[in-house]
């Protein structure tokens, strides 16, 4: 899926919205555990419920990883599902992959052509030989760990280093390798306050936000500072949105809280394409 499609589908179905497809099976209602595949009947309902509200899935390899076989299975079930049922739908292997070349090659085999995912994320530590086997692929995207929203974020990420902090340099070298264009970067919400300065160095990739919700993020400060002419932006939800009940309507109850976040984000378009 090319970025222009994405733009597309977020204009047409008013959302930037993504959701976030992590199955742990002590949280999801009690009576899937009966059925043949809990994890990929999980996801089902709430791919049923929510696709219309939403322009992505992001499901986190870890937590089918975590399950062995069976897990992986279950993974393999729902993008399949998502390709077969919902094609406009943008998909993201939340794997944090990235190692030197040929292994890389190897891992964006597995997500782009086995798995057929849109788009992987990936670590940036080990450089652009590590990056760019992802980037080779046409009509994918590689998104890169650029400023997380986790605590530890302040260990390494913000460190001064050629008179700018790590991540500005990480964003500035990204785009000096081949195929950059291919590049979204992943951003914390919680991190509001950088966005602007961010911007300034991809003003036109797409951002991948997770942490608003239950990680505390504000969706409004985001898109002040974040949001570009092309939208720019993937908001994730997955707790707040996935795990809304723990009953039988918990995909009803995932709907009307991805309802919530979809009506917040097409106020927001509202008002920037009145600008």
């Amino acid at each position: 899926m090319t970025t222009t499609q994405l733009t597309e589908q977020i204009r047409r179905k008013k959302s930037f919205l993504c959701i976030g497809l992590d199955v742990d099976l002590n949280k999801i209602p009690q009576h899937l555990l009966q059925t043949e595949d809990p994890i990929f009947e999980f996801n089902k309902a709430i791919i049923d419920a929510t696709h219309h509200l939403c322009v992505s899935y992001k499901p986190n390899t870890a937590f089918y990883e975590a399950y062995g076989l069976k897990g992986w299975k279950s993974l393999e079930k729902t993008i399949q599902y998502i390709n077969s049922e919902y094609p406009e739908i943008y998909t993201i292997a939340d794997a944090k992959r990235g190692d030197i070349g040929n292994t890389s090659s190897m891992y964006a085999k597995a997500f782009f052509e086995d798995l057929a995912f849109d788009s992987v994320t990936v670590a940036p530590y080990m450089g652009k030989d590590s990056i760019e086997p992802f980037l080779a692929f046409k009509d994918k995207h590689t998104i890169m760990l650029a400023l997380t929203s986790n605590k530890g974020a302040f260990d390494f990420q913000t460190l001064p280093t050629k008179g700018q902090e790590l991540y500005k340099q990480v964003l500035e070298t990204s785009k000096t390798w081949k195929n950059s264009e291919n590049l979204m970067y992943v951003v914390g919400a919680t991190k509001a306050e950088y966005f602007k300065a961010i911007r300034e160095i991809v003003p036109n990739n797409f951002l991948l936000v997770p942490g608003v919700g239950a990680q505390g993020g504000n969706l409004k400060d985001v898109c002040q500072y974040g949001m570009a002419s092309n939208v720019g932006l993937l908001i994730n939800s997955s707790r707040g949105i996935i795990y809304a009940s723990s009953g039988v309507d918990f995909a009803q109850t995932a709907a009307i809280k991805a309802k919530e976040l979809q009506q917040q984000m097409e106020e927001i378009l509202r008002l920037q394409e009145s600008i």
